[in-house]
């Protein structure tokens, strides 16, 4: 067992920085929630309805992204340095363009919110904050391309330190724009809008700044001068990673967001409720998310010298790790379910809802971290059409129907969609699994 412990240990290590990060993003998403919570359920609902139209293209740009850290991370297993370079150069101009064509399609469709049978008070408050959220894709879709970037390069804790960073800086813009403190207009819903594009804009520079000028990475950028020119094959490449990457984390995002959406058919409570559930399960994936896209880089790395032995024993260790992780959440979900809740509401009969959903998330734990990591161990070894195919059938064929079908049919509401998701979140996690077990022994 000792090579497999090994492994780990180093998974692990690389993958740390990440989840830190990804846990400093998601709080960012969890403070302004909490905060735009304590001014009401029908901001925190229209907050919910903007967050959920917006993630699905939205999630189509970040996965775009992931083709950055895969090709780069390739680029380096082979120690070719120029290669390394134009990889970079070419995805970040790929990914700013996919970040402003969404953001603009965003913007000019605004009206969308009019046509999903919401609450007219909700849809009234979430206008404004759609356009501001719309906006600030583009300065966040461009630090995610230069974080994937550092990533692949296996220096992760640069944009762990700003991510970090950026916490307090939108508590703060929060504090004086949500609620109107130092004289600041009380803008409540609208000034967090204003609070989360100012602080992803800030992150951008910065680490556009420290990537431009640190020793570490400026070698790329000094032997770069023969490399940065588009190139139709490498974009070519990378869109037959970016694009599958897309769907795959685009599927699971979209579900989750059109659930948002079907809830709120339900009513206003429940999809507050619906979504203090789902920012408390949101943030305990972030983890997943840090083991898979560490696991991913690494067997990426492996992939760049066709170690088949390695890439077994990495990807192995990165599953147990999930499944001890998964485990854990389960217990802390089911444990705390009627304490969380008032992190962002203290009204009764949302908070009583919540703590049903958190229940039901608890469930759904070990197969969302498992499903994650295998997802990110495909991608690793270029697996990325049939995990698609998979992830595609979990969520609309098997997840989203059989929640509505429970929700109307059964008169379960907001707790047959959940149990959709369960349903969904199985399947993936086996199937995926089985794949990339499969791909490797055939290697």
């Amino acid at each position: 067992m000792s090579p497999y412990k090994t492994e780990a240990r180093n998974t692990l290590r690389l993958a740390l920085p990440i989840i830190f990060g990804e846990l400093a993003q998601m709080s960012l998403h969890l403070i302004d929630t909490a905060m735009i919570g304590y001014t009401g359920y029908k901001q925190l609902a229209a907050a919910a309805l903007v967050l959920n139209v917006i993630n699905i293209p939205f999630i189509f740009a970040i996965g775009i992204t992931i083709s950055v850290a895969q090709m780069v991370s390739l680029a380096h297993g082979k120690f070719d340095k120029p290669l390394v370079s134009h990889y970079f150069y070419n995805g970040f101009w790929l990914c700013a363009f996919c970040g402003v064509l969404i953001s603009a399609l965003l913007l000019f469709n605004r009206d969308i919110l009019l046509h999903l049978k919401q609450d007219p008070e909700v849809v009234t408050l979430a206008m404004p904050f759609m356009t501001l959220m719309s906006i600030s894709i583009v300065p966040m879709v461009l630090f995610m391309t230069l974080k994937q970037f550092t990533d692949g390069l296996q220096y992760t804790k640069t944009a762990m330190v700003l991510s970090i960073a950026a916490i307090p800086i939108n508590v703060f813009l929060n504090w004086l724009l949500i609620y109107g403190n130092w004289g600041f207009p009380r803008m409540e819903l609208i000034g967090a809008g204003y609070a989360t594009l100012v602080t992803r804009t800030t992150i951008f520079i910065v680490l556009a700044i420290v990537i431009l000028r640190h020793k570490i990475f400026r070698k790329y950028i000094a032997i770069a001068r023969s490399q940065w020119y588009l190139k139709r094959s490498t974009l070519k490449q990378l869109l037959k990673i970016g694009i599958p990457s897309s769907l795959q984390i685009g599927m699971e995002a979209g579900a989750f967001a059109g659930s948002g959406i079907i809830v709120g058919t339900i009513g206003a409570a429940e999809q507050a409720a619906h979504q203090i559930a789902l920012s408390c399960a949101s943030f305990a994936f972030m983890v997943s998310v840090g083991l898979s896209q560490a696991g991913s880089i690494r067997v990426s790395h492996a992939y760049g010298t066709l170690n088949y032995k390695r890439i077994t024993i990495i990807g192995k260790s990165t599953i147990a790790m999930a499944c001890i992780y998964g485990s854990i959440c389960c217990a802390l979900f089911m444990l705390f379910r009627n304490q969380l809740p008032f992190l962002f509401n203290d009204e009764a009969h949302v908070t009583n809802i919540a703590a049903t959903l958190l229940l039901l998330a608890a469930i759904f734990q070990i197969p969302d971290a498992v499903q994650a990591t295998s997802a990110g161990l495909c991608r690793g070894i270029k697996d990325v059409n049939v995990p698609t195919i998979f992830i595609f059938i979990a969520y609309w064929i098997l997840g989203i129907p059989l929640g509505y079908l429970m929700a109307f049919t059964f008169g379960w509401k907001e707790k047959g969609i959940w149990l959709g998701f369960i349903s969904g979140l199985s399947f993936s996690a086996i199937f995926l699994t089985l794949r990339f077990l499969k791909k490797i022994r055939r290697g």
